[in-house]
């Protein structure tokens, strides 16, 4: 399981030009789910992000989660994330 979170004050993801999902202030996430992922992965990535403290507080200084902040969370699913871009080398040439 890979994820890529960023922080955002507005989103949305649109097919055929509509919004099917839209948040205000969050967190974007990009989610890869690969063969072999189980529930464990799951919990711990979701306790994870949700305590990450990436926000800022009222000093400026980054110390609060997106709990904290009661943001929001748009997810989307990400199979690119997980694929495998190695080259394989043909020693033989």
């Amino acid at each position: 399981m890979k994820v890529l979170i960023q922080r955002v004050k507005k989103a949305a993801v649109k097919v055929d030009e509509e919004i099917v999902g839209e948040i205000d202030s969050g967190l974007l996430i990009f989610l890869g789910v690969e063969r072999g992922d189980i529930q464990d992965n799951i919990d711990y990535l979701v306790r994870k992000v949700l305590n990450l403290r990436i926000f800022e507080n009222e000093s400026g200084r980054i110390d609060k989660s997106i709990l904290d902040i009661q943001g929001e969370l748009l997810i989307i699913s990400q199979f690119t994330l997980c694929g495998d871009v190695k080259k394989e080398i043909d020693h033989h040439s």
